[in-house]
């Protein structure tokens, strides 16, 4: 039996009943695409990743990948590769191109919505396959012969990487030490070595093409310290003619480690040496010295990957949790405690269990309802872009909600998937259960593409402070829209977590701008960034959880089918329960901001 538990009801429930993604369907952009035409492809997608994907996902029955030192290859396990084929055949990976490459036209809703399928199944396959949204930035981006490699990359599914971190340049990519030298021929040499490669090497394909930050050297008005010294080079695995797609000689890039990981082990995670033995020949993306601005395209996409993966993950981890609990019977119901006569019950009507799983399910659902609801802003970029129309505040929404998607999605996915282990007991510590690996797979998204920590910072100084809070504070005052509307229901929980953030909001710019006389103000915002991303994420959320019960109070008012009452009950209950549980920490949280001292940095490096 597959190990993965998709949610189809509530991709569609949140879809359609509460993000109205018909109303884009069937004209503009996606003209050519309904709601039964979407409905199909996500039964397609579900039967494509319980039938076929998640039969490799096992680490334990299908190995790791192998790596030869000599030849610099490496190999991966066959039923991997048979599942990836699965993948690559089904060509559901289009929808990340445009129609011009041969792509499928889609909004990003659905595309995510269908993604959320594959990667809660096998999240490798789903990440070699990603690597062909990089052809899409190298044709947006790239000069007229590099978009002729964009669409061979296309065509021939070549993979590809995303090579920024380097042995002593981890999440400080400024510090990064590869240089780049120019060429007479208008290429360039790539000589250094960089670390944590996903997907650097393997045997999926017949070329890889490594999309590369480096430093160039002895060129006027380019390189020098930071990221703004940084240029974007392509780096094929080997070289091509252009004009036929006909492979060449083997570039001078080598996989020169594997990394031996904790999880996700099939996704092969390497060294990668440019310049040894042989020059690694590379073309300037765009042939313009802008290359943090051009791997953002890139990093971007790879963060709504990682907090989509993350949500998949939790959601088969609850969901494998629930069915565990309702079939295992032990110990008598607690009302009836000594009652030596009472008969022993299912789990799932022990109060711990039904509380860790009520959690569980609140912030599955709620996290595919922020996914899914950043994506709509996505949706409203290509939308108002194909009408001629400015799209300045959808772009400004989606990128004030990825720190939170990547962030708080990770952070929460790993620390509720221990608690669906624990709802196994002793049996989920166990390989016959997939939870040990959900768990080991799903740690690498708290980092996978900026730690939690550097996402914190990221969203108060760049999406918060640099835009003067105009996007956060468009998305609040919405928030309290919601909350101050007349309609059923409380929503004082709302209330209370939005004014507590936006106090502390107010104490922490107030540091940011006393930093400027005092630097050591700075360091308050530090150790309150993450926290306040997180605390944000816990308002969204609850927001979300609360639009979705009033959706599902509606639906109710109307007599559903029996099997949509218990869904739409479940939902209220949801959103009930983490209003009661989840948001009064909020609250918590905003004291915590409110009273930061200095303790942790005025303490000396030896007395940790």
């Amino acid at each position: 039996m597959s190990h993965y538990r998709s949610n189809l009801r509530d991709i569609r429930f949140t879809l359609f009943e509460l993000l109205g993604r018909d109303d884009v369907l069937g004209s503009g952009p996606w003209a050519d695409l309904d709601r039964e035409a979407v409905d199909s492809m996500l039964d397609a997608a579900e039967q494509l990743a319980t039938d076929h994907l998640a039969d490799s996902f096992s680490d334990r029955d299908h190995g790791d990948v192998r790596f030869d030192p000599v030849e610099h290859r490496v190999t991966l396990p066959e039923a991997f590769r048979a599942s990836y084929q699965r993948y690559a055949d089904a060509e559901w990976w289009r929808m990340d191109i445009s129609e011009e490459l041969g792509g499928i036209a889609a909004p990003a809703s659905v595309r995510w919505a269908m993604a959320e399928l594959a990667l809660g199944a096998n999240p490798a396959a789903f990440i070699y396959a990603a690597g062909w949204t990089h052809a899409q930035v190298l044709h947006h981006l790239g000069t007229p012969e590099q978009k002729l490699l964009a669409q061979l990359m296309v065509d021939r599914r070549w993979g590809a990487t995303m090579v920024l971190t380097e042995p002593d340049a981890g999440s400080a990519v400024g510090s990064g030490r590869t240089k780049a030298v120019a060429q007479p021929d208008g290429t360039w040499h790539l000589e250094g070595v960089k670390r944590f490669i996903t997907s650097a090497d393997h045997d999926l394909s017949d070329n890889i093409v490594h999309f590369v930050l480096a430093r160039p050297v002895g060129t006027e008005g380019a390189g020098g310290p930071g990221t703004k010294g940084l240029s974007m080079f392509v780096v094929p695995k080997f070289h091509v003619d252009l004009k036929t797609g006909e492979l060449g000689d083997r570039n001078g890039v080598n996989v020169t480690n594997v990394e031996h990981k904790m999880g996700l082990r099939v996704s092969a995670t390497c060294e990668l040496t440019f310049g040894d033995g042989a020059p690694a020949v590379g073309w300037l993306v765009g042939d313009v010295h802008d290359g943090i601005a051009q791997m953002f395209h890139v990093v971007e996409y790879a963060r709504m990957l990682v907090g989509v993966k993350a949500m998949a993950t939790l959601s088969t981890g609850y969901l494998n949790a629930a069915d565990y609990a309702r079939q295992r019977v032990q110990g008598p119901d607690l009302a009836r405690r000594g009652d030596r006569s009472a008969p022993d019950v299912p789990i799932i009507q022990h109060p711990d269990v039904r509380a860790s799983l009520l959690r569980q399910k609140a912030y599955a659902e709620g996290l595919r309802a922020l996914a899914l609801y950043t994506a709509t802003q996505q949706d409203e970029k290509i939308t108002a872009e194909h009408a001629g129309a400015a799209a300045d505040g959808a772009r400004a929404r989606n990128d004030l909600l990825l720190p939170i998607v990547k962030g708080f999605s990770s952070e929460r996915a790993y620390e509720l998937l221990a608690d669906a282990l624990q709802v196994l007991g002793g049996s989920g510590y166990l390989q016959d259960y997939p939870m040990e690996q959900y768990i080991r797979d799903a740690k690498i998204d708290t980092v996978y593409e900026g730690t939690t920590a550097i996402q914190g910072l990221d969203f108060f100084y760049r999406k918060i402070v640099r835009d003067d809070g105009r996007a956060f504070d468009s998305l609040m005052d919405e928030i309290d829209a919601f909350c101050t509307a007349d309609r059923t229901g409380s929503r004082e929980e709302l209330v209370a977590a939005l004014a507590a953030i936006r106090g502390a909001l107010t104490q922490m710019r107030a540091w940011s701008d006393a930093s400027a006389d005092d630097p050591a103000e700075a360091y308050r915002v530090g150790l309150n960034a993450t926290r306040f991303l997180m605390m944000v994420g816990e308002l969204v959320v609850g927001w979300l959880l609360a639009r979705q019960a009033e959706v599902a109070e509606a639906a109710l008012a109307g007599a559903p089918a029996p099997s949509d009452e218990s869904f739409y009950r479940g939902k209220v209950a949801s959103a009930r329960f983490f209003a009661e549980n989840q948001l009064p920490l909020v609250v918590a949280q905003a004291a915590i901001v409110g009273a930061t001292t200095l303790t942790a940095m005025d303490l000396d490096d030896a007395s940790f």
